[in-house]
């Protein structure tokens, strides 16, 4: 049974990467689409291919800055407006910070959180009351392995993401009885453009430079793959969902040796 057969799915960061496949295949799958991004010429590239996959989709592109409370919640309206409802919501877009949190500024952090945590707050409280009127509908939060250990380096990134999770665990009690679902993701390395775009902290030293060579060594996994596997889970109804290059033995890690795998973190990924 196709579960997104004529809903309507709302993907942030759909520009490229894992939240452009997740278009992708949805309107391989005959969803109706909502994308945005803050890159314009990206999310046009990603519409042609929606409509390559499948001619007669439904696709809708809107420039979003997710870290803008304004926008996210006027998005919810547009939306609304022109789709009727809201069944699906990918919230998957992010971006990353090398920075150990002595080197890193509160500005730097700021920014951080503002598009990873913030971002993914304002999606889930601009569109869940639609769902809950509704009493349907499903919310996917894009969260990281780094969301389930701290990892050197990632300081920001780690507090926007295992803020990502405990969101969404706490909205799997909170929905209870609703007919709404939430899921948090967990990608390990994925081929994006993630690490290209990485933003080093203005103080960076010795230690944040030599992360660069990792993140190359770390993203494996197709964003094709990663894609298909989030809406596989996603049609089955799975709370949590844990993809990718090292993701299996990271979930282990923090659930075998939750305060000592800083150890075998770094002899495993070479920091």
């Amino acid at each position: 049974m196709n579960v997104f057969q004529g809903k309507v799915a709302v993907i942030t960061g759909a520009g490229s990467g894992i939240g452009r496949q997740l278009a992708v295949q949805l309107a391989a799958q005959g969803a109706r689409l909502a994308i945005s991004d803050i890159n314009e010429s990206g999310l046009q590239q990603t519409v042609a291919m929606c409509r390559a996959a499948q001619s007669q989709c439904e696709v809708r592109s809107y420039k979003l800055d997710v870290s803008s409370r304004e926008q996210v919640f006027a998005h919810a309206e547009d939306v609304k407006r022109d789709f009727g409802s809201v069944h699906y919501l990918f919230n998957n877009a992010g971006v990353t910070l090398v920075g150990t949190i002595e080197h890193s500024s509160i500005e730097e952090f700021e920014w951080q959180l503002g598009i990873n945590l913030w971002g993914v707050i304002y999606g889930v409280k601009a569109f869940l009351p639609i769902m809950l009127a509704q009493r349907a509908g499903h919310i996917v939060n894009i969260s990281s392995i780094f969301g389930m250990i701290g990892f050197p380096g990632q300081g920001a990134y780690n507090v926007s993401k295992f803020g990502v999770r405990g969101l969404t665990e706490c909205l799997w009690s909170e929905l209870e009885g609703t007919g709404v679902q939430a899921t948090t993701v967990h990608p390990g390395g994925i081929r994006t453009e993630i690490g290209a775009k990485a933003r080093m902290c203005k103080l960076a030293d010795e230690q944040e430079h030599k992360m660069l060579p990792l993140v190359d060594r770390m993203l494996i996994t197709p964003p094709e793959e990663c894609a298909a596997n989030i809406l596989r889970g996603v049609a089955q109804g799975k709370r949590k969902i844990v993809t990718g290059h090292k993701a299996t033995l990271v979930d282990w890690l923090s659930r075998l040796v939750p305060v000592n795998y800083g150890g075998f973190v770094k002899r495993d990924m070479g920091v």
